[in-house]
Parts: structure tokens; C-alpha cells; sequence
């Protein structure tokens, strides 16, 4: 009788979805918010977008290159990492700090710890938190074409001031390229949502969570903490940023805890911090967190024996 056992390591369940095509998925997702962004902010925020994404593919290119790697390029991660970056920048951001970021979310985040897989943190969310502490111009936000003056939505609701849900729907207000139309992330979680790309955990346990945080210390006013939970970055870090694969746990417990522990922190922060907004800082210190979160939700081995 023909045997019909065969013996493999692992992965022993393949799938027809590569790396490229998840990476395009979500440059299709972001379509949305960067159409909105360079609506609403004007052709210079279309020069940081190709700078962020020009330079970031370029020094994944060089950088392949020169050590002699197997080319990285075609899957598209770069290209991601430099949107993405230049979506958490203002419109009016220095294009050579935003070179310089690209610089170091690809080459010190990304390629020096082995590549896309191996990388500890986020390299767009730890590049934004580069440029926030080493260029002070990164903290003056753009604002939309018809706004000549005034402040971003969670300093103006920090000082007491109302801000409509409309606009920060629409995104008639200040701030990065990418974080202020909120119908047009909404739009790119859900298509990712229904490819698949990403689960519900991460996003709903992070905005959730803000929400209910912000909910009882602004004296449980529904209108004010929706308001702060659509303002800043929460919404595109919670989506596209926060379920990173390789920066986020792979259990759906782990998954909870990291979007729960990201909405404390960014509470925290713009509650008490010297910055606004804390959701890149969140991210970026539950990426860290991210071992140990994986090693205390991992699931048992069937058979297995308890060390």
C-alpha cells in the first residue's frame, strides 16, 4: 500500500496571498485619505507624498544593492512605509525632513534589523516619532486651503473650543495629510476589513477605548470624546498603522490588549503629555510590548508539554 504519510516542516498551510498583494491592498485602502488629503491641503501635499515614497523605495533599492540582498523592492512595503509617513505629516513639512525620515524609517528601522518581518517596530510610526523630536517645524500642522489661521482640532477642543463633527468628517480642519478626513479612512478600514487584510480587534479595542477613557474624564460628554476620538491621528494609527502584522500580536487576546493598552497611552497623553497627540507615541511603545504580549496570549500546543 502506497504510504500516505509525508513528513514537511513547517508551514504545512499555504496561501495564495503574498506580501505584495496585502502591501497593495492597503496602498488601495489609502487611496481614499490621500485623494482627501491633497484635496483639502493642495499641491504640496502631493510633493511629500512622492518625496516620502520616492525616497523611502529608493533606499530599500540602494540599500539591496549594496549588501549585495535579494531586491525587496517589488513588494511593495516601501512604497507603504512612505505613504504612510508622509500621511502622518503636514502638508507644509520641510521636504527635506521629509526625506530624512524616509531615510530613517527604511534604512535605521527597517533594512539594519534584517528587512520587512524582522523589523521591532513600526519604521512609519518610529520615523514620525523621529521628526517629532528632532524638527520642531514637524509640530505646526498644515491647515485646509480655505483656513488661513487656527489651530488643530485637539488643541482647539483642549481649549474649550467646538469643533463640528462635520468638518472633521469632511476634514475642513488642521492637521497631517492623511488623518483628517475621517470618511475617508473609514472607507479604506472597511475595504481592508472585507479583504481581509486586517481583523476587527485591533482597530475596535484602540478607538474603543479611547472613547470610553475620554468619555470619563471630559465628565461623560458623548459629543466631546467623538469628537477627540475623530481628531488627530487615532483613526489611521488604529486602521492601517496599529495592525501591523509583524509589529502586532497574532492572537486575538494579544490583539485586544495591544489596542486597549494604545488607547490608554494616548489618553494619557493628551491628557497630561507636552505633546497633543500620543497615538504614534502608543503605537510605538506597544510595539515594544509586542513580545511579550504574543508570549503571554500564545495559544498551547496540542499535545504539548508545560515548561
Amino acid at each position: 500500500m502506497e504510504n500516505k504519510l509525508h513528513i514537511s516542516v513547517s508551514p504545512h498551510i499555504h496561501s495564495k496571498r503574498t506580501t505584495q498583494k496585502i502591501m497593495l491592498d492597503v496602498l488601495i485602502a489609502l487611496l481614499p485619505t490621500t485623494i482627501a488629503g491633497v484635496v483639502i491641503f493642495g499641491i504640496s501635499s502631493l510633493a511629500v507624498i512622492g518625496v516620502c515614497v520616492g525616497v523611502s523605495v529608493l533606499s530599500e533599492l540602494l540599500f539591496n544593492i549594496i549588501v549585495k540582498k535579494q531586491q525587496t523592492v517589488g513588494d511593495l512595503s516601501a512604497a507603504v512605509t512612505g505613504l504612510l509617513l508622509a500621511l502622518n505629516l503636514p502638508a507644509n513639512v520641510p521636504l527635506w525632513q521629509a526625506a530624512v525620515g524616509s531615510l530613517f524609517a527604511i534604512i535605521i528601522v527597517k533594512c539594519l534589523f534584517g528587512g520587512i518581518g524582522r523589523n521591532v517596530v513600526n519604521p512609519a510610526i518610529t520615523a514620525r516619532v523621529f521628526m517629532l523630536i528632532a524638527f520642531s517645524s514637524l509640530t505646526t500642522a498644515a491647515f485646509p486651503l480655505d483656513s488661513t489661521a487656527g489651530a488643530t482640532p485637539l488643541v482647539d477642543l483642549a481649549e474649550g473650543n467646538v469643533v463640528s463633527l462635520q468638518d472633521l468628517f469632511l476634514g475642513n480642519v488642521g492637521g497631517a495629510i492623511g488623518e483628517t478626513c475621517s470618511v475617508a479612512l473609514l472607507i479604506g478600514g472597511i475595504y481592508l476589513l472585507i479583504k481581509k487584510v486586517i481583523s476587527w480587534h485591533i482597530p475596535v479595542a484602540f478607538i474603543g477605548t479611547t472613547f470610553l477613557f475620554t468619555l470619563a474624564l471630559k465628565d461623560f460628554d458623548p459629543m466631546l470624546a467623538l469628537s477627540l476620538v475623530l481628531s488627530g491621528g487615532l483613526l489611521i494609527g488604529a486602521i492601517f498603522m496599529a495592525t501591523d502584522y509583524v509589529t502586532s500580536p497574532t492572537t486575538p487576546l494579544g490583539k485586544i490588549i495591544f489596542g486597549i493598552g494604545a488607547g490608554l497611552i494616548t489618553v494619557l497623553i493628551r491628557e497630561w503629555g507636552i505633546y497633543p497627540e500620543g497615538v504614534s507615541f502608543a503605537i510605538l511603545i506597544m510595539n515594544i510590548l509586542n513580545p511579550y504580549i504574543d508570549s503571554l496570549t500564545a495559544r498551547k500546543l496540542f499535545g504539548g508539554v508545560k515548561k
